[in-house]
């Protein structure tokens, strides 16, 4: 790629840039299952409530901003705390660039930090080779990226007409001792990133 790209940690003044980058995965894709894009007011919010415990990063090329990745909880019950899930999303037109790859280093660089052992993304997948809505190349990204199959949820997401499948991925970022070291809330470390040794 010929441009350099900036990671950094993203701000509620990000939002209205990330949300016109979302937004039209929710409008022509099965990238993301809902249905309707979030306001603008609901979009910040989501960003500010992700920062108060886990990572959002924003990539950009000379300025503009070209995607993002953030994380959030594998799930709500205790014993599911040092789990998490990750989403990545790069601006229409950008994608297969090599933004997503470094967003997501940077990303699990931060979630090792926070003591987050174990990273799982949840993908749409179509067995439509000419599917207008989703291709499977967010399968192969996580596949290159060192993500294994952890498990599929059969024809669970309905939209656009069609019926799709849900692959389950997840590495290992850090080994799984006993007892597993305290999770750190974002906000704790997050003030100690710009002296430490990671790609943002």
């Amino acid at each position: 790629m010929g441009e350099p790209v900036t990671i950094r940690i993203a701000r509620i003044q990000d939002a209205p840039a990330l949300l016109d980058i979302y937004a039209p995965y929710v409008k022509t894709t099965a990238v993301t299952f809902e249905y309707d894009v979030p306001s603008p007011e609901e979009f910040a919010h989501r960003i500010n409530t992700t920062l108060q415990s886990y990572p959002c990063l924003t990539a950009s090329i000379n300025e503009e901003t070209a995607g993002y990745a953030y994380a959030g909880p594998l799930r709500e019950r205790a014993a599911y705390g040092r789990s998490a899930e990750a989403s990545v999303y790069i601006k229409q037109g950008l994608q297969k660039m090599g933004i997503g790859k470094r967003l997501y280093h940077a990303l699990e660089q931060v979630l090792a930090l926070q003591n987050i052992t174990n990273l799982y993304a949840c993908i749409a997948s179509t067995e439509d080779k000419n599917d207008p809505y989703l291709t499977n190349g967010s399968l192969l990204f996580h596949r290159r990226l060192g993500y294994r199959h952890a498990g599929t949820f059969s024809r669970c997401g309905f939209k656009f007409g069609r019926w799709y499948d849900v692959v389950w991925m997840e590495k290992h970022l850090l080994p799984h001792t006993v007892p597993p070291a305290a999770v750190k809330p974002f906000s704790e470390i997050q003030k100690n990133l710009d002296t430490l040794p990671l790609s943002l």
